[in-house]
């Protein structure tokens, strides 16, 4: 069993206010990479920068807002553990591999999941708004 002591190093020896901004910086690092680096990923901002404000003008009650809201941040998630799978199994190896290839799948399609849950959602909602 490792003590505290063994568990720290550059990442993890900061506590309280410096661990926040420091997991902050990391994460808005991330989301940089990922727009660089991933066209699925700045895709999906692209119809996010849409669909939110198209789901915050629509006559909805504020729970249809967040019902439409939830799916599209959603799959911006899914994308970037998707993105993480990739660059992991990558930096392993870029051989030719049955399980890398089965996690990268995978992770694709949680996407495609992802997506396909969001579009039922926005079609339901619609639906409701449209009939109420």
């Amino acid at each position: 069993m490792t003590s505290p002591e063994d568990r720290t190093g550059p990442r993890k020896s900061k506590a309280g206010f410096a661990r926040i901004r420091r997991a902050l910086l990391c994460s808005f690092a991330g989301l940089g990479a990922a727009f660089r680096n991933e066209s699925a990923f700045r895709q999906e901002v692209a119809l996010a920068a849409v669909l939110i404000p198209v789901a915050a003008v629509l006559p909805a009650s504020p729970v249809q807002r967040a019902l439409l809201i939830g799916p599209v941040l959603l799959v911006l998630v899914v994308e970037l553990l998707n993105s993480a799978i990739e660059a992991a199994v990558d930096r392993i190896s870029l051989d030719d591999h049955a399980l890398a290839r089965q996690a990268k799948d995978m992770g694709s399609a949680a996407v495609l999941v992802s997506l396909v849950g969001c579009a039922a959602v926005w079609g339901l909602v619609l639906y409701d708004i449209s009939i109420g």
